[in-house]
């Protein structure tokens, strides 16, 4: 099944295998949506990966999936990059990095050049069931659009890189997850597949994998050290670009 969308103001295409449907996704969101039905009201899932991993793709697919998908609830898909600090904000405060100080815009999509406080405040709000808004990154301008989703629906699949880190302030967001998914990778495969992204933009191979080399990648790591180990469902991605289930605690 070939998906299209638009995320974040940029087009994005996958396809996903009749055994992935079958095996993976379809199952997933009937046991969401059995959790919801038992717990009688609004759940919280989830979803982290290194970049290049495809879990905005992801998410968003799985919410079109389930508005087709007959006997589970639909899913409202939303990512944490509507976190990301301004751009005037990164320009002009520092992070260090092995022991010196940069501004953060060298860095941006670090774990530090995220608003975790006012990410946990929001992800607080919505476990207890408040119909509030939600930013979102809009990669043209590079800067978030505040209350651009309003939060509606009784299964919010929230994902993004950081979502599942056990380091400090981040491993504390798991306490408002009903459910976690993790997507693991081997760094070569990220690395390429952000490269092959990158030269999309216009520069040239090596240009791409200079940023990647400076800039992704040590992301990519951060992700693939933290990640907690005890999610509900870990998918491994293959070097085909499909997915396959490597534990899946609910059978």
């Amino acid at each position: 099944m070939i998906y299209k969308a638009e995320i974040n103001g940029i087009g994005v295409e996958a396809y996903y295998s009749e055994e992935s449907l079958k095996n993976i996704f379809i199952p997933l969101l009937e046991h969401l949506s059995g959790m919801c039905e038992k717990k009688g009201k609004r759940i919280i899932v989830m979803l982290a990966a290194p970049p290049g991993a495809g879990k905005s793709t992801l998410a968003h697919f799985l919410g079109y999936l389930s508005e087709g998908t007959e006997g589970v609830q639909p899913i409202l898909p939303i990512g944490m990059d509507g976190f990301h600090h301004y751009q005037d904000y990164l320009d002009t405060h520092t992070m260090m990095r092995e022991g010196k100080a940069h501004l953060m815009k060298e860095f941006k999509g670090a774990p530090e050049t995220f608003d975790l406080p006012k990410l946990t405040e929001k992800i607080k709000q919505i476990s207890e069931g408040e119909d509030c808004g939600w930013p979102e990154y809009y990669r043209i301008a590079h800067n978030p659009i505040e209350d651009a989703i309003r939060i509606q629906g009784e299964i919010i699949l929230i994902e993004g890189n950081y979502l599942l880190l056990d380091l400090e302030g981040w491993k504390e967001l798991r306490e408002y997850a009903d459910y976690t998914i993790k997507i693991m990778a081997d760094e070569a495969l990220l690395k390429n597949r952000l490269v092959e992204r990158k030269a999309l933009s216009g520069i040239s191979r090596e240009e791409a994998e200079a940023f990647v080399e400076n800039s992704d990648l040590y992301n990519v790591r951060t992700c693939l050290k933290h990640t907690m180990d005890d999610t509900d469902l870990t998918l491994q991605l293959m070097e085909d670009n499909s997915l396959r289930i490597v534990e899946d605690k609910k059978g």
